[in-house]
């Protein structure tokens, strides 16, 4: 099977600098190609004049946000990106500030086509330090580009004060304790911490958020947006974890903005890796388990209004 593409998607809200970081990516020097789909909402788009990447082709989806009215457009662009296969390294898709990124994400999943092409390698989301606190408060939008991100970066930390950077970093790491967070000036950091992470794939969790083992280990949050997650010691049932996370799926999926999980099934050498964008599950068995690691089973919630105690017992209710 041929080497999949990945992809970055790249949101956050109004004015946080995904311009700024896009033209950063393209200008530094690293021998890499890319193609952009650049997504402005209204009718007369800007955003493609703005990308400084001479090299680059730029694809403009205009008149709306990515979401499942013009998902079609993104799955056509993405068809003829494959008809030129080996002319880029990478794809990188800048979302308009008002978009949720799901409809994005659930694309990767969604088409078969696409998703045998491409790999969804991380989703990026760019805030901006000085005014987040207030679009956490009056645009949901904000929030759900934090919930679903990756890697997070929280820029034009040069315009608050340290107290109020502590504030703020609170108020990401409420919604979403689990992405690798980056703060800069004017989105400068290199793009190695951007590009191949493979952060959708999950083998990163650990990396990212050391204590994940602990039982129990989970952030509340003010607000309606929570994040969780559960350890299982030992091994899972597939044939009851599968109709289990499938039936939560089906019933909360609108509730669930992300989910993710590393489980060791009974029986079986290698590590099921699964995430979830609401309603749309997709996993596969990945690398083997390593001599002396321990095969626990863990899974990641983030969304507004769920059951903690019932999504445990749930899980706990799978041990093999």
């Amino acid at each position: 099977m041929s080497e999949k593409i990945p992809v970055t998607v790249l949101t956050g809200y109004l004015g946080a600098g995904k311009t700024t970081l896009l033209n950063r990516i393209l200008t530094e020097d690293h021998g890499k190609k890319f193609a952009v789909i650049v997504n402005e909402f209204g009718e007369t788009g800007i955003d493609g004049d703005l990308v400084v990447g001479a090299d680059e082709e730029v694809f403009e989806m205009n008149n709306g946000c990515i979401c499942c009215t013009v998902r079609g457009d993104l799955i056509r662009i993405l068809d003829g990106l494959m008809k030129r296969k080996g002319k880029f390294d990478a794809i990188i898709v800048e979302t308009t500030g008002l978009a949720d990124p799901a409809p994005v994400a659930q694309t990767f999943f969604v088409d078969q086509d696409v998703g045998d092409a491409t790999k969804l390698d991380a989703v990026v989301t760019v805030t901006d330090a000085k005014w987040l606190k207030d679009r956490l408060k009056d645009a949901p939008e904000a929030k759900n580009q934090i919930a679903f991100a990756d890697v997070i970066i929280l820029n034009k930390t040069d315009l608050v004060s340290a107290d109020e950077l502590v504030e703020v970093e609170a108020a990401i790491r409420a919604i979403n304790p689990y992405a690798k967070l980056h703060k800069t000036t004017r989105c400068d950091l290199p793009i190695a911490e951007l590009l191949d992470r493979n952060a959708f794939d999950l083998d990163r969790i650990l990396d990212i958020e050391p204590d994940f083992l602990e039982a129990g280990h989970h952030h509340h949050h003010s607000d309606e947006i929570r994040s969780m997650s559960f350890t299982l010691p030992g091994d899972v049932d597939p044939d009851k974890f599968m109709p289990w996370i499938n039936d939560i799926s089906q019933v909360q999926g609108p509730n669930i903005l992300r989910s993710k999980g590393i489980l060791a099934f009974k029986d079986e050498p290698r590590r099921f890796v699964f995430q979830g964008v609401h309603m749309i599950l997709d996993g596969d068995l990945q690398r083997d388990w390593k001599a002396g690691e321990e095969r626990n089973s863990r899974l990641v919630f983030i969304g507004r209004d769920l059951d903690e105690a019932a999504l445990r017992k749930g899980f706990m209710a799978c041990a093999a």
